[in-house]
């Protein structure tokens, strides 16, 4: 695999996050665990354009709620405007504004491990930030194919302020 796709070199841009409602399906997992994310996508896009106000068409997958010890629940998910008619199936999390750098993933998702990995063990000790407690999270474009990998996939990455 070419540096590219691996994430090296890839210099992110900075934003300040807004407010996030995010609404799917959720699970917890750990390090050795995470092979088995792409399950819980394959059963969440069933559930696409069916949970209740829904905003937009770009799906989230978000780290959140670590335990300190390595796990973290992962939802598959979207924006809702609101909580108000969610059924209890879904799991829900609040991302609050937020300094991000911002990560765009080059190639198949095969590649993403190696991409997070350039992000928390390059990019993040050789950039003199630090990571936030505030969740992570991973943003795929409404034309987004995870069988190609075409589309835009972009990995948030919450800072500390300087």
């Amino acid at each position: 695999m070419d540096e590219h796709n691996t994430g090296a070199g890839l210099a992110p841009r900075f934003e300040k996050g807004r407010f996030l409602l995010i609404a799917g399906l959720g699970e917890r997992f750990t390090p050795e665990t995470t092979q088995r994310i792409p399950e819980l996508w394959k059963r969440f896009v069933a559930h696409l354009d069916k949970i209740p106000d829904q905003v937009g068409e770009i799906t989230y997958g978000v780290c959140c709620n670590p335990d300190g010890q390595g796990g973290f629940e992962y939802i598959a998910g979207v924006e809702i405007s609101r909580l108000d008619d969610l059924p209890e199936l879904y799991r829900w999390v609040e991302v609050p504004p937020q300094h991000y750098a911002v990560f765009e993933h080059q190639g198949s998702l095969a590649g993403l491990p190696q991409t997070f990995q350039y992000i928390w063990k390059t990019w993040l000790p050789q950039s003199g930030r630090e990571a936030a407690e505030a969740p992570e999270f991973e943003r795929y474009s409404a034309d987004f194919n995870p069988d190609t990998g075409r589309g835009v996939l972009e990995i948030w990455l919450p800072l500390k302020e300087q």
